[in-house]
């Protein structure tokens, strides 16, 4: 075999076997003639190394712009991306052409690589058990995921273990906020068994939008509390430079894609619940953890001892009742009971919900509202709390503000349209008055729905008198059952005075 055909992995081989043996041996061991051992011994290069550089086998097409337009271009504006000055060099010199694109992108890199500005270096970190847990927030807004058919615009809370790369994620209803903070770390936490030494994340700059400087200082005076109540030292990296909280913004991208290979693997984004989503996230964090369950296991060892209670996750607000049957909060409308109108009410503000108080009386819980993009306001409203009103005023519901928010599904918005189109407004306003009461009364709202969605399909208008039989019994026309209990004495009769005796 001719000497130049042999292979770098042949040569070295050779060269192995040339410690011990003879170069006829050593060449037969590789493979190779006697010859060619010889003509090695001569020149002990790798054939790789024997190879002439190839040369440019057409003119270098950026000769004469090269260093004459490129290169002041890049020391003038060293951040331009390829695409720029490709583009704008076709503008100067159109008789170039498009196939110099990836020409320009390589030489481009190559002088950058030479001359090009310092870049900034990431330090690697070594974690210890124990020591540092980390929070942040993602949009999972580009997943599609909706309730009922409806678009769920939210976030992921999401915490991790920088040693043992434990996690938990929190379905977030609004922005990023200390609320939000606040009851996903501490469900974390909670659901851990331990806290670690230090809390990471990032600078909240989120929940500070819009805020005074009083209610800033407020808002970092929560969150020290909140790590100090778990003995966590509190820590937060700079403003808009993700890397420095890199165990965990590494993680988001990992979480997000696993979310959505599940969901592609599930066949829909829609749930029928928040309740449901909240538990396929669970799902999909508690794999995960699986995956790392030795590891988070030693590290729990090194965490510290959870204190006797959680802390507050909420913010507490006083709101008064007006005379319209609520109050507002935070650019939302929500109903109440009438009779708590004029009253003062203690709320209890958390991400998802918020918890009504007359004193120290807790009275409902309401599913929480946020204000439209755009500024506008909200309303959160329960046609249970109206209804007896309304009933007395059927055609407040015409131009009620909130008359969207007060059908409690969508088989009673769709009726009240038809009835409008069909009837006088005075005379439909009264038939879907009476439906929502029905639904109310009857306690059938789902089932009267369906009963609504079929006589629509069908292109017939609501019967009330049909439908409060097929929902009967009336509950003001329920017997009155009178229990009459029987004297004592008579039990005495059943088991004998001499039993009675034995017993005493």
């Amino acid at each position: 075999m001719p000497g130049r055909h042999i292979t770098d992995h042949q040569m070295r081989l050779y060269m192995k076997y040339r410690q011990t043996d003879s170069p006829p041996v050593a060449a037969a061991k590789a493979s190779f003639s006697t010859s060619t051992a010889y003509r090695i011994e001569q020149d002990r290069r790798l054939p790789s190394q024997k190879k002439a550089p190839r040369g440019r086998r057409r003119p270098d097409p950026l000769a004469r712009v090269f260093e004459t337009d490129i290169v002041p271009m890049l020391k003038a504006a060293p951040g331009v991306r390829p695409v720029t000055i490709f583009e704008e060099l076709l503008r100067r010199h159109p008789e170039l052409g498009a196939g110099i694109r990836r020409t320009l992108e390589r030489r481009i890199r190559a002088w950058r690589a030479i001359h090009g500005e310092e870049q900034e270096v990431i330090f690697r970190q070594t974690h210890e058990p124990g020591q540092r847990g980390l929070s942040d927030f993602t949009d999972m807004g580009e997943l599609g995921v909706t309730i009922a058919g409806v678009p769920l615009d939210h976030r992921l809370y999401h915490f991790r273990l920088a040693y043992s790369g434990f996690e938990h994620a929190h379905v977030v209803l609004g922005g990023e906020s200390f609320i939000a903070l606040a009851g996903g770390l501490q469900n974390a936490l909670w659901s851990l068994g331990g806290a670690p030494r230090e809390h990471r994340t990032d600078s909240l700059s989120a929940a500070f939008c819009n805020l005074d400087r009083d209610a800033k200082d407020d808002l970092t005076r929560r969150y020290e509390d909140l790590c100090a109540h778990y003995g966590m030292r509190p820590s937060r990296n700079n403003r808009g430079i993700a890397h420095e909280n890199g165990a965990i913004e590494s993680s988001h991208g990992h979480l997000k894609r696993a979310v959505g290979d599940a969901l592609l693997l599930r066949g829909t984004a829609d749930f029928d619940d928040l309740a449901a989503y909240r538990g396929f996230i669970d799902e999909i964090v508690s794999r995960r953890n699986a995956r790392n369950a030795k590891r988070i296991d030693s590290e729990r060892t090194a965490l510290q001892d959870l204190p006797d209670r959680r802390t507050s996750d909420y913010e507490e607000v006083i709101v008064h009742v007006t005379s319209s049957g609520g109050f507002t909060l935070r650019k939302v409308f929500y109903t109440v009971p009438s009779r708590l109108i004029g009253h003062r009410l203690r709320v209890r503000l958390y991400d998802d919900h918020l918890d009504v108080f007359v004193g120290g009386t807790h009275l409902l819980t309401l599913p929480r509202g946020r204000p439209h993009p755009n500024g506008k306001h909200d309303q959160v409203v329960d046609y249970r709390h109206v209804i007896h009103s309304l009933r007395r005023k059927p055609m407040a519901l015409l131009n009620l503000v909130y008359r969207d928010q007060l059908f409690p599904r969508e088989a009673y918005r769709r009726a009240f349209d038809v009835l409008r189109k069909r009837l006088p407004d005075k005379k439909a306003c009264r038939i879907m008055v009476d439906l929502l009461a029905l639904a109310h009364e009857r306690g059938c709202e789902a089932e009267l729905a369906d009963q609504l969605t079929a006589d629509l399909n069908d292109g017939r208008l609501p019967d009330l008198n049909r439908l409060r039989t097929h929902f009967a019994p009336d509950p003001a026309q329920m017997p009155n059952v009178v229990v009459r209990l029987a004297p004592l004495a008579t039990y005495e009769c059943l088991i004998g005075t001499a039993e009675i005796g034995g017993a005493a």
